[in-house]
């Protein structure tokens, strides 16, 4: 990829995770990519085709791992848990550290933000190019919790992202304060192992389920 494009792109997702999208002007993104307008302006058009570029450049390798990985868990005989689902995008994410420094971490503060700054034209991308690759993983869940509905699927998921995003936003925090108050050394695998248990409980109602 073109270096001056890289450049503009670090730029962004650091300002954009950092600020918000909304909160970040242009003239921040050229100032800290040390570029001017019209580089921008060649390489993406608008700052909305940066900013889904910014967040593409993660999903366009993480979607693919994400898929390859369950659909070895299903290959197996007996019917994945929900822990194992969730377990399965534990490599995937940590890989994003490949594209750039704290990718990991970039990515899903980027993901929290689109929420927060009400990023339409985000989702809009998201679920239209990735649409194949998000019915997939929903059918995944839903096969081993037949019990929700198609909402109630959504709420579980939605807070399951929430907590994730939030969690590994935070993880330099969390891990300065593990190792102040229990004098424990966490990485951000650990944290993901520690975390998946308690999505997967949050999937429980009523009744027995295999988590």
């Amino acid at each position: 990829m073109n270096s001056t494009k890289i450049k503009i792109l670090n730029a962004a997702e650091y300002l954009f995770a950092t600020h918000g999208y909304a909160e970040t002007s242009m003239r921040q993104i050229t100032n800290r990519a040390n570029v001017n307008l019209a580089s921008v302006n060649y390489h993406f058009g608008s700052k909305k085709a940066l900013t889904i570029e910014v967040i593409d450049r993660y999903l366009s390798q993480l979607m693919p791992d994400i898929i390859a990985n369950l659909k070895q868990l299903q290959n197996k005989k007996e019917e994945p848990s929900i822990s194992a689902i969730f377990s399965i995008f534990k490599q995937p994410l940590l890989t994003l550290n490949s594209i750039n420094d704290g990718g990991t971490v970039y990515f899903l503060k980027l993901l929290g933000r689109g929420y927060i700054d009400s990023q339409g034209h985000l989702r809009g991308f998201i679920t239209h190019k990735y649409q194949t690759e998000l019915r997939f993983i929903r059918q995944a869940f839903h096969q081993s919790c037949p019990q929700l509905s198609e909402e109630e699927l959504f709420w579980h998921l939605h807070f399951a992202l929430g907590t994730t995003s939030f969690t590994l936003s935070a993880s330099d925090a969390l891990t300065d304060i593990v190792k102040a108050d229990f004098n424990t050394e966490l990485y951000l695998d650990d944290i993901l192992d520690r975390m998946v248990p308690y999505i997967s409980a949050g999937f429980i109602r009523q009744g027995n389920l295999n988590v």
